[in-house]
């Protein structure tokens, strides 16, 4: 059984979550700690629940989901795993905060690259991969069907979608990720996003209004 954590980080309060089970052995799937204050709250909250991180693995490579990047390498000797399609944001991770007026330590690059169907294995539990291109051309979804819960980055959010403004953002193939590849997971998914509440696919079905 899977059990989902997560801490809201940065001025872009983005969802940062902790995925473990029975073993301990855990994931950390897009950190956006960006201060001693919150790198401390991840890795305490680690060595309290003795959790063994194994895996650093990124929805998206937006900046507000790798801040925390090089902390969990210095920490822990994870390196990023990111769909190729978005490496161009780890590359550009320095130059993106500097826009901002961040000072941020820069991410180191992705030690392997996730594709759709890949499966995310941590203990006795297992992530199914999905590509979700959209708010980003390497967006990918993390889902476990049996357990009935997705983590989404920024496809998907209560009552909205992920921006496509942003640098290689495409509104069609947004709409046509969550449509083909998300809703038909089922009504019952729960979904946690990369920004607020989570919510699930039946209540964004009847209300979302980029979908209804």
């Amino acid at each position: 059984m899977i059990t989902i954590h997560y801490f809201t980080f940065g001025p872009f309060q983005e969802n940062t979550y902790v995925l473990w089970d029975e073993t301990k052995e855990c994931v950390i799937i897009d950190p956006g700690n960006n201060s001693e204050t919150e790198n401390k709250q991840l890795s305490d909250f680690i060595s309290q629940n003795k959790l063994k991180p194994l895996r650093l693995i990124l929805t998206h490579a937006h900046i507000d989901h790798i801040n925390g990047n090089k902390y969990v390498f210095d920490t822990y000797g994870l390196l990023p795993e990111v769909h190729q399609d978005d490496v161009f944001f780890l590359e550009r991770h320095l130059a993106t905060a500097n826009m901002y007026g961040f000072m941020i330590d820069p991410s180191p690059m992705a030690k392997a690259y996730i594709k759709e169907g890949d499966t995310i294995q941590f203990g006795n539990s297992t992530l199914n991969t999905v590509h979700t291109p959209g708010h980003s051309p390497g967006s990918i979804t993390f889902y476990n069907q049996a357990e009935g819960f997705m983590i989404s980055g920024d496809v998907l959010f209560y009552g909205s979608i992920g921006r496509t403004d942003l640098p290689l953002g495409n509104y069609d193939d947004l709409i046509s990720s969550i449509k083909t590849k998300l809703i038909p997971l089922g009504d019952t998914m729960k979904v946690y996003s990369g920004h607020g509440q989570p919510t699930n696919i039946g209540f964004e079905k009847m209300n979302n209004p980029f979908l209804v």
